[in-house]
């Protein structure tokens, strides 16, 4: 919870001080990040580290909402490694034209350039489609103008009074949009970086506004051979890729949004870039010509080939100093700017392929979220400092630095190669032998997921953030409705039950006596008369159920938009009765089964897979 204003009355304090003491930690959690001061619009919080050792961030801010009148770029500077932050100085001032949607290059000794948007024309309104425009006319101007740098030479201390334009080369989208050209619509996102002494910068053109805003899109890259060598910024040139007159679009059939590019350089040289589209998947590309000309758009996949799902949201890729990388994205397969909450990652490692290196993602794992699923947490930054991961995130009106737990990346790094049996945790193990399995057994207390609050009267709730996890191995000779992998729930069902659905799926059901939940995997996972591997995550950090099947993590294919759910966030505990009923009724077998008192990682679940099961329990 903010607490903001000038004067804080002490019940006010007194009440931010309830909530959070009601809330158990969990870095995951965006509302114990480190925040970033600004005004009511904060956008695009991106950070570089400074020859001095300070982080520098560059900020999209303002008095109103996005896009409104007054919005502009400012930078900050933080010498405690994000925890807390300068008074903002103004790189354009908040009475000038809009200033918008800055990214920030390190060059060598202590110059940074700031690059962003400007309405340098100050126009009020441009040519937009009507409808949505009245009259077709978009009052929104920020997304349009002239793309343009400045400089710092002390740090971020202060910047240049000048700002330079940068040319961009013309291309069919521009010379198609209402003005056939004269006026450019633009935008960017992505992270400027350098490459065999060059300097290249992504920018977004865009070919019109109506419903949703942006109505066409696509990719470039603006390249200077000179810019981290001239010391004169009116003397710097800059050509713009790929070569010809598209840039980086959707893959053949796709729709027309391709935005929001974010690139990275692998080890022989190669480009690789994802977008963002409104096909239900990101896209991706590679260049192995410096970005003069790229691979035909695909859809991005994980390392097994399965096309990754993503809404119209910013996903980035970075590389990090280990040679590894990171992938954040939504894993959803919606088609519009909503549902940006949780943040996940992958983690990505090169491979070898006929054209070159190529990236191999890992399963995903929950990096942050908020309680409030409507918060849309986006347009991330990724800092390493001497061994430590610290990301940025903005709901566009908060922006937060957050460390990492690198035991999680590590976890996504290592995914491939993992065949450890997690052992933390694990409070049933019970593997199948000769006789069967017994059919109940002592079931072992799970952690409660709330409690009474702190206060005197206990009348408020504690949100434990604590968590619980089922593995088995099975095999189910018929895939039918009905049938009980195993159950710890009473007469009136409270406790927890994993089962099969009509769906031909695995669900599990969570009831605490006062309410219920469930979730399932995704459909067309089982088989029948094959061994498989589930585990059904209860995340009672996000209130989240992930199902793990075969070392997949379910995201509802083409069945459905997500494959994780929600659970009831209220939810007490799921302890029932005090036996465990294992298969009644199951039309095939439990070979081994495993219960934890804490929700499992991804990339946990994913080795539990890969360690097998032993022969003896087949």
């Amino acid at each position: 919870m903010q607490c903001r204003g000038i004067q804080i009355g002490a019940c006010v304090l007194l009440l931010c001080a309830a909530v959070l003491a009601a809330r158990a930690e969990d870095g995951r959690d965006i509302r114990s990040g480190w925040e970033i001061p600004s005004e009511t619009y904060a956008d695009q919080p991106y950070l570089v580290k400074t020859e001095d050792g300070a982080y520098l961030c560059i900020l999209t801010t303002g008095p109103g909402r996005e896009g409104t009148k007054g919005q502009h770029v400012v930078s900050l500077r933080s010498t405690d490694q994000g925890r807390t932050w300068s008074k903002p100085v103004d790189v354009e001032p908040s009475d000038g034209p809009e200033a918008s949607y800055a990214v920030l290059l390190n060059a060598p000794g202590a110059r940074i350039y700031a690059f962003y948007n400007h309405n340098t024309d100050n126009l009020r309104q441009v040519k937009g489609d009507n409808p949505p425009y009245k009259d077709g006319w978009c009052t929104r101007v920020d997304t349009q103008g002239y793309f343009v740098f400045k400089y710092s030479d002390d740090h971020g201390r202060t910047w240049s009074t000048s700002r330079y334009p940068i040319p961009v080369r013309e291309m069919q989208i521009d010379r198609e949009n209402p003005y056939g050209g004269a006026i450019r619509y633009f935008w960017n996102v992505g992270r400027p970086f350098t490459h065999a002494g060059a300097a290249y910068v992504p920018l977004h053109k865009v070919g019109g506004f109506g419903r949703n805003f942006i109505t066409r899109s696509e990719g470039v890259l603006l390249k200077s051979r000179n810019l981290l060598t001239e010391p004169d910024p009116g003397k710097i040139a800059w050509e713009t890729l790929p070569d010809g007159d598209i840039g980086l679009r959707t893959p053949p059939g796709g729709g027309p949004i391709a935005e929001e590019q974010s690139f990275c350089v692998l080890s022989d040289g190669s480009f690789y870039c994802v977008y963002r589209t409104i096909d239900g998947h990101p896209a991706c590309t590679y260049s192995r010509d410096g970005a003069h000309t790229w691979s035909t758009p695909r859809y991005a996949c994980y390392a097994d080939g399965r096309p990754i799902k993503h809404s119209r949201a910013a996903n980035f890729v970075w590389k990090c100093a280990n040679g590894r990388y990171l992938y954040w994205f939504h894993n959803h397969g919606g088609r519009s700017y909503e549902d940006r909450n949780p943040a996940w990652l992958c983690g990505g490692v090169e491979v070898d392929s006929p054209e070159g290196k190529v990236l191999a993602w890992s399963e995903p794992e929950i990096v942050l979220y908020d309680d409030d699923p409507y918060i849309r947490m986006s347009y991330p930054d990724l800092l390493e400092d001497g061994g430590r991961f610290f990301l940025t995130e903005t709901q566009k009106d908060t922006a937060r630095v957050h460390p990492v737990d690198k035991s999680l990346l590590e976890g996504l790094w290592s995914q491939r190669g993992n065949r450890r049996v997690a052992t933390a945790g694990l409070v049933l193990d019970l593997p199948g032998s000769d006789p069967a399995m017994p059919e109940r057994i002592p079931m072992p207390r799970l952690p409660a997921l709330t409690a009474p609050g702190a206060s005197a009267a206990g009348h408020e709730t504690k949100d434990l953030r604590s968590g619980l996890a089922v593995d088995v191995w099975l095999t189910l000779r018929t895939i039918s409705a009905g049938q009980v992998l195993l159950d710890s729930r009473t007469a009136n069902g409270q406790g927890l039950c994993l089962q099969t659905t009509a769906r031909g799926t695995v669900e599990i059901v969570l009831n605490d006596g006062r309410s219920e939940s469930r979730w399932d995997c995704d459909p067309g996972l089982l088989h029948a008369g094959r061994i498989h591997h589930l585990v059904v995550n209860v995340d009672g950090g996000p209130k989240i159920v992930t199902f793990v099947a075969d070392g997949r993590l379910c995201d509802g294919g083409a069945v459905r938009q997500f494959g994780w759910g929600r659970f009831n966030p209220h939810l007490r505990d799921v302890n029932g009765d005090k036996l465990l009923r294992l298969g009644p009724g199951l039309d095939g077998r439990l070979h081994h089964v495993r219960v934890y008192n804490r929700y499992l990682r991804t990339s946990e679940a994913v080795a539990n897979y890969r360690a097998g099961l032993p022969e003896v329990e087949r």
